[in-house]
């Protein structure tokens, strides 16, 4: 996509895909799909979750069964199913998703020979919305927690990459091998790949080392850290287990109004872009 966003025939504006990555496990990743997500549709965005992780953790926490994944991305990837025959309404209105399960543990092996292997997801992307279905404003792609076929699809179809940190000692580490990984798809799949920003999560003020953290991740990345800080919180954590997003959970708890502000600025900066 452009820097000036194409736009339907219609006059709607194609969807700012972000791949929800970072190749350290245990940052909040997941959780950040599901919850950004949701707090987006609570403002009024259209969007659309792809769960790209063999785990399927983004659609269990969506409240999406396993027996009932009939269609997952795994048939979008493999089989050229479209979006809108993958795509399952969840309990959010205006939150759609693309369910996953441990099919897709076999993609790399199925698309060895096959012809644009690293460009399945994007390609299904840009045909969505266009055959009279569902237009979507965002796309979030929850990506699995290392470099395989499936995160060069995710990294291939997006505009930018939005990455969670854990504010934690070892966070820059992962943080490292993510940048290099975001340059060799540009130099290799998508040259307008560019970081949206960088999500703070985990974060305990009591804990002077997050304070430390999030002060050093600042200092070197200025403006491309959202100013909304996701905090350590015990209703974050217990959500998934009832298949429901932390909004839908406890909508006045400290970890869903965090996540409403970085949704409010999510759009804003995507506003920004476009009057640029």
């Amino acid at each position: 996509m452009t820097q000036t966003s194409p736009v339907r025939p219609e006059g709607r504006r194609l969807p700012r895909v972000l791949a929800v990555s970072n190749q350290k496990g245990g940052v909040g990743k997941t959780t950040t799909a599901i919850n950004l997500g949701t707090a987006l549709a609570a403002i009024g965005e259209k969007v659309l979750i792809v769960d790209m992780d063999p785990q399927g953790n983004a659609s269990t926490g969506l409240g999406v069964p396993r027996e009932t994944r009939r269609i997952t991305i795994y048939d979008v990837i493999v089989d050229g199913r479209s979006v809108h025959d993958a795509a399952v309404k969840t309990a959010v209105p205006g939150l759609d998703i693309i369910p996953a399960d441990h099919d897709m543990s076999g993609v790399e092996i199925e698309l060895s020979q096959a012809d644009r292997r690293s460009f399945r997801l994007r390609d299904a992307l840009a045909a969505q919305g266009q055959d009279g279905h569902t237009a979507y404003d965002y796309v979030l792609i929850d990506c699995p927690p290392s470099l395989n076929l499936l995160t060069l699809n995710a990294m291939a179809a997006a505009d930018g990459v939005l990455v969670p940190l854990q504010c934690e000692f070892f966070a820059l580490e992962g943080l490292t091998q993510l940048m290099k990984t975001i340059e060799m798809v540009r130099q290799s799949l998508n040259p307008t790949l560019e970081i949206q920003g960088l999500v703070l999560t985990m974060f305990d003020r009591r804990n002077a080392l997050s304070g430390q953290v999030a002060a050093d991740v600042r200092a070197h990345f200025g403006d491309k850290v959202y100013e909304a800080v996701i905090p350590r919180n015990v209703r974050v954590s217990e959500a998934p287990s009832f298949g429901k997003p932390v909004l839908i959970y406890d909508l006045k708890c400290t970890g869903s109004q965090a996540y409403l502000r970085l949704a409010k600025e999510v759009v804003g900066r995507e506003r920004r872009r476009l009057a640029a």
